[in-house]
């Protein structure tokens, strides 16, 4: 059994793929040219011609295509099995027949793995860095596949303290119950995510307006199956921006834009310049 494998069977980390997989018969152009200005608008690049992109844990490979689309040369990996077949689905469906875009099985975690695939001018690792285990560790790692004069784009999810922890129990139970007894945790979850705004919109005359308008994001989830993405989502860790942007600046990289969750949960942005001369 390989290692995602024992992890699953362990209880230890969720099945990330498999809501990836769901979501795929959801991605059409427009979702695509959504994710492409999202990144081109966060990057401040309207092209990624002659650039090399690196998709460090890519879930279904939305992003990697938006870059595809830019004009950058791809390079995309997950640790998850069922990931890696979405991003090549979504290949096989959207991208032309020996277009520049690599697809790998690898952990962010694999120093040798990471070292073999070179350097980049755009490192872009969305939500994943927190589900390694092992977050500064990975955070470290994706940083040094960074050119000197590229960005390092990267969304960790924000440290809420006791909030925080309390996620991290909900969790866990939900991945040591057995698949048939999870909506004893997803449904009071989705109540403690979703019934405030449903009252608040019902009182406004506007009920389910936010839910409606979620797919709509440039992220692409249905707001259900995100919701089950959050409360499944082991490993789990946390961090407050200030400590991001610290930890990357001893690194030689220099803060360009950052949009932070307040005391909400969800995950920070950060887009990050390496240093000229820092290798």
């Amino acid at each position: 059994m390989s290692g995602h494998a024992a992890e699953l069977t362990r209880g230890e980390r969720f099945g990330f793929g498999a809501n990836w997989r769901r979501f795929l018969a959801s991605v059409d152009e427009e979702r695509i040219a959504r994710a492409q200005e999202s990144l081109s608008s966060a990057l401040r690049l309207p092209s990624l011609s002659d650039r090399r992109f690196l998709d460090a844990g890519c879930g279904s490979g939305l992003f990697s295509l938006a870059a595809r689309r830019l004009g950058a040369s791809v390079v995309s990996f997950d640790y998850d099995p069922a990931s890696v077949a979405c991003a090549e689905e979504l290949r096989r469906r959207f991208d032309t027949p020996g277009a520049d875009w690599t697809i790998r099985k690898g952990s962010v975690l694999d120093a040798r793995f990471l070292d073999a695939l070179g350097s980049f001018d755009v490192v872009y690792s969305w939500g994943v860095l927190h589900h390694t285990g092992a977050l500064w560790t990975a955070t470290d790692l994706v940083a040094q596949r960074v050119k000197p004069g590229g960005s390092l784009f990267i969304a960790i999810y924000n440290d809420q303290g006791r909030a925080s922890r309390r996620w991290l129990a909900v969790k866990t139970l939900y991945n040591r119950l057995p698949a048939s007894l999870r909506f004893l945790v997803v449904l009071p979850s989705f109540a403690v995510l979703w019934g405030p705004r449903f009252a608040i919109e019902t009182a406004q005359l506007h009920p389910g307006r936010a839910w409606r308008a979620y797919a709509k994001t440039s992220r692409g989830m249905s707001p259900w199956r995100d919701v089950v993405d959050w409360v499944g989502g082991l490993p789990f860790e946390v961090a407050s921006p200030e400590s991001v942007v610290s930890f990357c600046r001893e690194r030689g990289f220099e803060l360009c834009t950052q949009t932070t969750q307040g005391a909400g949960h969800g995950c920070n942005e950060f887009v990050f310049s390496r240093h000229h001369g820092k290798s």
